[in-house]
């Protein structure tokens, strides 16, 4: 008796847990069509003026997410161009009164969204409605960056970007994962050899042909051709941020071979490390106050090339600028902000350079940066004698990386940018070094008038 109740009991079990799979496709494919409209949406599909594949795709996929309460928000730059020039317009629109679709209805390849992966929570059962609903979806995976800095956890795969095709139109979504300087990174879409390379025009994708970092942007919600969709709060910033996103990792494989044999873990060097860490963020945080931009320059961004980290050796922290950023007040800021000036050399408009005391004889060195035609140039000036420098770089544009816990730029065109300033020995540490005469890309620009050396050589 007691085997035939747990038959009973097993077969019905069975038959409900089918039945409920039953009703849950159903509801998906009948309840949530687009001829019966969506529960983010008080509009229906068929309205005049709209695509009705462009917008059903949107409108799906709106659905799709909201339904599995998966967070994701609007990135496509297309699109947040018109909301932002319309914001107060789509911010004072209610559900119901949209009457065309103005947004979503562009003919496009495309829709791109993005998701925070640390709030993504049910991967497997999204996909399985996604195909339930029609799409057709591709999924890009790659090694997790953030722990190819510590060997035993390098491997791990982390999804980076997720196509889903519904009819002709696309919806790609973004994954941002969090880094350690409290910034969003996205990876590269990089396709493997199986996959189907015809499958949408790749190429016509405005996120993922390079890694890419963002600031965290603070959502909110707003109804867009009758969808409630998130978007960035500031969605201006957004978009400033995008053609200037390109991420450049740090090479961890060569910096661990590198300091296999070269680490210096002394109670100095580990002391030093920490003092310019310490330094560097302040004079970021200074800078970023002033709203200007800098990278990390010589010294300081051939640690970061080479090993990953501060040259102990090197005695300070090296960031440039481009003239044309400079303040009058950052002087002042920086000495409100604890650091004194060392000395002034040179002039806005010829050879500027700052330095600043930190902390046990730590010193931050700001050189500004001058552009001609074909290249770019600091200056240095000789104390002593008013003899003038030019180094000399090929042009170059900046990229985002991630250096002692901090989102920074350093120049895209790295190794050109190196070997300028160091020689193709760059990798070959050298510990002996004259600023005037080492580096290879330095020569004279001639002397600094007497009349005006109190103007351009200031010590303090």
């Amino acid at each position: 008796m007691s085997r035939i109740n747990k038959n009973v009991i097993l077969a019905l079990l069975t038959l409900t847990s089918s039945a409920f799979l039953l009703f849950q496709l159903y509801y998906y494919k009948h309840c949530l069509s687009p001829k019966n409209g969506t529960g983010s949406s008080k509009s229906k599909g068929n309205r005049i003026g709209f695509d009705s594949t462009q917008w059903r795709a949107v409108q799906k996929f709106v659905m799709l997410t909201s339904s599995q309460n998966v967070p994701v928000f609007l990135i496509d730059p297309w699109i947040l161009d018109l909301i932002n020039k319309n914001l107060e317009q789509v911010k004072n629109t209610s559900q119901s009164s949209a009457s065309d679709c103005r947004f979503f209805c562009v003919p496009r390849d495309f829709t791109a969204f993005a998701l925070q992966y640390h709030l993504w929570k049910s991967e497997d059962g999204w996909f399985q409605i996604a195909e339930n609903m029609g799409f057709q979806c591709l999924k890009t995976e790659s090694k997790d960056p953030r722990l190819d800095g510590i060997d035993s956890l390098s491997g791990t795969e982390i999804p980076l970007h997720y196509v889903c095709k519904l009819a002709t139109h696309a919806i790609h979504l973004v994954f941002f994962h969090e880094r350690s300087g409290n910034y969003l990174w996205h990876g590269h879409l990089r396709l493997q050899g199986h996959m189907d390379r015809k499958f949408v025009p790749f190429r016509k994708l405005q996120f993922g042909r390079y890694p890419g970092a963002f600031d965290r942007p603070e959502l909110q919600q707003v109804t867009v051709d009758g969808l409630d969709v998130l978007i960035p709060k500031d969605p201006g910033h957004f978009l400033e941020e995008v053609p200037h996103s390109r991420f450049i990792e740090c090479r961890y494989k060569e910096a661990r071979a590198f300091l296999q044999y070269l680490e210096d873990n002394t109670v100095d060097a580990m002391a030093f490390r920490k003092r310019a860490k310490e330094l560097l963020q302040l004079a970021a945080k200074t800078l970023q106050e002033l709203g200007v931009p800098f990278w990390l320059s010589s010294g300081t961004c051939l640690g970061w090339y080479r090993q990953c980290s501060i040259i102990p050796y090197s005695k300070d922290v090296d960031l440039g600028i481009f003239i044309q950023d400079y303040k009058p007040d950052i002087i002042l800021a920086f000495q409100n902000a604890g650091l004194p000036l060392k000395h002034k050399f040179g002039k806005v408009e010829d050879s500027l350079e700052l330095s600043f005391q930190g902390k046990d004889d730590v010193k931050l060195d700001i050189f500004f940066f001058y552009e001609e035609t074909d290249h770019m140039w600091n200056g240095g000036t000789q104390a002593k004698t008013g003899k003038k420098f030019k180094y000399l770089f090929p042009k170059f544009t900046l990229c985002w990386t991630e250096f002692v816990d901090m989102k920074v730029h350093v120049p895209c065109e790295t190794v050109d940018y190196i070997e300028a300033n160091y020689g193709k020995t760059w990798t070959i540490p050298v510990k002996t070094w004259d600023w005037k005469s080492s580096p290879p890309n330095v020569q004279p620009n001639g002397v600094w008038p007497i009349s005006e050396w109190d103007e351009v050589i200031q010590l303090y």
